[in-house]
């Protein structure tokens, strides 16, 4: 059974004139913590009765988005993931570091004869090379974009996992980043560590501004 999102995805293809339109989308602009990272994933008409409950990810449950990940994983579904650091983020600025790891996610499109991007949210992929168009609410309409949603985000939420153990303290595992009361409290006791966004308030009040990059 077709779903809005995969006819929304053949729909762009057929209008756009291409046999593989991808979609792009980040996981982790808003935390005060930890990288953003982005995912490009491409998934076959063929392969679309495998993925009648994929949906934005901000709309599944952990378990949810894990099962789905693992599918796509399981039949070998395209997508690519990128990461830009928080040293990154503090040097580019944050839309800057999320295009940085856009393109880093979608290096394997790069070769595709007529790959052409749908990229979630008003803005498209500074200095990118193929075409590409911007939607809005994306990851609510397209299921490629959706796919990207489901994949940045598992792959953010483990990374913020492991640097939980790498800086316990902070509480990373559980909020990921965001500036909930306890992580805000964490940061008040401990002080900041190399993963937080020195110019993110309320991050930047810890750090001269001589200091930035």
């Amino acid at each position: 059974m077709k779903t809005p999102l995969q006819d929304f995805d053949k729909q762009k293809a057929l209008q756009l004139e291409t046999a593989l339109l991808f979609g792009v989308d980040e996981a982790g602009r808003g935390p005060l913590a930890g990288p953003v990272v982005a995912s490009a994933c491409y998934i076959d008409s063929n392969l679309y009765s495998y993925f009648e409950d994929v949906n934005d990810s901000k709309k599944l449950t952990h378990k949810k988005r894990e099962e789905i990940f693992e599918r796509i994983n399981k039949i070998g579904v395209l997508y690519g993931v990128g990461f830009a650091s928080a040293a990154e983020i503090d040097r580019y600025n944050i839309l800057q570091a999320t295009f940085l790891a856009m393109r880093r996610a979608c290096q394997k499109f790069y070769t595709i004869p007529g790959a052409v991007a749908l990229v979630d949210g008003p803005h498209t992929i500074a200095k990118f090379p193929l075409r590409q168009y911007a939607v809005i609410d994306g990851d609510a309409k397209s299921l490629n974009i959706a796919a990207a949603s489901i994949i940045a985000k598992v792959f953010r939420d483990r990374y913020m996992d492991i640097l939980d153990k790498l800086y316990p303290g902070y509480g990373f595992a559980g909020h990921k980043g965001y500036g909930t009361p306890k992580h805000l409290a964490a940061v008040e006791k401990l002080g900041p560590c190399p993963q937080h966004r020195k110019t993110f308030a309320p991050i930047r009040r810890f750090f001269k501004p001589t200091l930035f990059p």
